[in-house]
C-alpha cells in the first residue's frame, strides 16, 4: 500500500511535516517578485519573455504571463516547448539551436500547434529548418543568435549575421523575426557600475548588428536577450525588445548578490540527520538535491553560518551550528535555482510556514 500523503492531506500542514528534502516556494515572496518585474516593464518599449528553464512549472509560467508586461515564454529545450504547448501556451521561443532529424520532426509538430520561434547561428540550421518547415507546410520564426561576448553559441556580430539574415529571408518555411543576444557572461558581476558598463557595451554589438541588417532593407522585429541580473540595464536600451529573465521569480543566493531588490522565494527544506560530533550538523541533501554551480548554498535565516564544502551526493556537513536537534527542519538556499528546480517534481507553496498548494514541475529532468 502507498503510504505517501496525498496533496489534499498536506494542504494546511506546517512545512516541517514534509518529507525532506522538499522544494519550497514562499508564495508572498514569489508574488512580490512577479509584481516587481512586471511593473518595471509596464510602460517600457521592451517587454518580458520569461525563461521557463528557471522553474519548469507551467502554473508558475501562467502567473508570469498573468502579471503583465510579457509577450510569451522562453525555453531552453525542445522538450520544454512541448510541455508549454501541451499546457496551452501559444507563443514560445526556444532560445537554442535545434539539431537532428528526429528533433526537427518534433519541432514541426509543436510549430503546427503554436507560434514557435527558434534560434540559429549557422547556415546548416537555416537549411534544415527550411526543409522541415516547408515540407510540413508551416512557417517557423527564426532569431539569429549573435555572440556578443559569451563565447558559446552565436554568429559574430556584423556582416556574418547579415549574411545569415539574407539566407533566412529567401528560404521557404521560415520567417526572419530578428536577433537573439545574451550577455550571460556578465550577469555575476557584483559591482553595479561595472556590470552596467560592460553589459551596455556587449548589447550594443547586437544593436549595431540590427541597424546593419535594417540598412540592408531587412526588417528586424526583435532583439531578444537579457537576464534577471541585467533587466534594468538591457531592458531600457533603445533597440532591445524582449528580456528573457527567469530567476527573478524564484531567486537563489548567487543572484541575490546582484539584484537584492527581489525576495528569496525558493528554498530547500532539509532535516538534520546527524549530530555525531560537537558543533557539527549533517543535513539530508547534497549535490543530487541542490544546484551548486555558482557557489556554496546558504542557510536561510542564518547568514552567519558558513557551509565549508558542498560536494557529497546526499549530505551537507555544517560546522559551528546552533544547538540543532536531530530531526530539526532547516531551509537551504541553493546557489543556482535553475539546476535545483530541474531535480524536483513539485513545488510546495507555503504562506507563513504552512502549505497552501502543490504545483507540479512538469518539465523537470527534460534534457532533450
Amino acid at each position: 500500500m502507498n503510504s505517501h500523503p496525498t496533496a489534499k492531506t498536506l494542504i494546511g500542514l506546517p512545512i516541517q511535516d514534509l518529507d525532506t528534502p522538499a522544494l519550497l516556494i514562499d508564495k508572498a515572496a514569489m508574488e512580490g517578485n512577479l509584481r516587481r518585474m512586471a511593473d518595471f516593464f509596464r510602460n517600457l518599449p521592451a517587454k518580458l519573455r520569461p525563461h521557463f528553464k528557471n522553474h519548469k512549472c507551467t502554473e508558475l509560467a501562467r502567473r508570469q504571463l498573468a502579471a503583465g508586461s510579457a509577450v510569451g515564454m522562453t525555453c531552453a529545450k525542445l522538450g520544454e516547448a512541448e510541455v508549454l504547448a501541451s499546457a496551452g501556451f501559444d507563443d514560445v521561443l526556444i532560445a537554442n539551436q535545434v539539431v537532428s532529424a528526429r528533433k526537427l520532426e518534433r519541432l514541426v509538430r509543436v510549430a503546427k500547434r503554436i507560434q514557435l520561434r527558434v534560434a540559429v547561428d549557422h547556415l546548416d540550421h537555416i537549411v534544415a529548418l527550411s526543409e522541415a518547415a516547408s515540407c510540413a507546410g508551416i512557417t517557423i520564426g527564426v532569431l539569429i543568435e549573435v555572440d556578443i561576448g559569451m563565447g558559446r553559441c552565436g554568429a559574430a556580430p556584423g556582416e556574418p549575421v547579415l549574411q545569415l539574415a539574407r539566407e533566412v529571408v529567401k528560404r521557404p518555411g521560415l520567417r526572419f523575426d530578428g536577433l537573439q543576444a545574451f550577455e550571460g557572461h556578465l550577469v555575476s558581476i557584483v559591482d553595479a557600475e561595472e556590470r552596467r558598463r560592460r553589459v551596455t557595451e556587449a548589447m550594443q554589438r547586437g544593436i549595431d548588428t540590427r541597424r546593419l541588417i535594417e540598412r540592408d532593407g531587412i526588417p528586424v522585429e526583435t532583439i531578444s536577450g537579457g537576464a534577471s541580473a541585467t533587466y534594468a540595464i538591457t531592458g531600457v536600451m533603445d533597440g532591445i525588445d524582449q528580456i528573457q529573465a527567469g530567476t527573478y521569480v524564484t531567486m537563489d543566493c548567487s543572484y541575490r548578490r546582484v539584484i537584492p531588490e527581489f525576495e528569496q522565494a525558493l528554498s530547500i527544506l532539509t532535516r538534520v540527520i546527524s549530530r555525531s560530533k560537537p558543533g557539527v550538523s549533517v543535513l539530508d541533501v547534497g549535490v543530487k538535491g541542490a544546484g551548486h554551480e555558482f557557489g556554496l548554498p546558504q542557510i536561510k535565516g542564518h547568514p552567519e553560518i558558513e557551509i565549508p564544502f558542498f560536494g557529497a551526493e546526499e549530505h551537507c556537513v555544517i560546522k559551528n551550528t546552533p544547538d540543532w536537534r536531530i530531526g530539526q527542519a532547516v531551509e537551504l538556499i541553493p546557489s543556482h535555482a535553475c539546476t535545483t528546480c530541474n531535480l524536483y517534481r513539485q513545488f510546495y507553496m507555503h504562506e507563513k510556514g504552512r502549505i497552501v498548494d502543490i504545483w507540479p514541475i512538469e518539465a523537470s529532468g527534460l534534457l532533450t
